[in-house]
């Protein structure tokens, strides 16, 4: 099972993607800011569920 901080950040970091491609084409420098710092979270949030996963199965063997 993949934890739940991964799904969200795969989520954000496709959600910030979008923003930042909008920001990009519209000029609207601070929404690009905006999608980028939230694709930035995103692979946070998903490295986290990553170690998560990680622990949960070096725990389990």
């Amino acid at each position: 099972m993949v934890d739940a901080d991964r799904l969200k950040g795969i989520g954000k970091q496709a959600a910030g993607s979008v923003k930042q491609v909008v920001g990009k084409v519209v000029g609207d420098s601070k929404l690009e800011a905006e999608g980028s710092t939230e694709k930035n979270i995103g692979k946070i949030q998903n490295a986290v569920g990553g170690a998560k996963d990680a622990i949960r199965q070096a725990v389990r063997k």
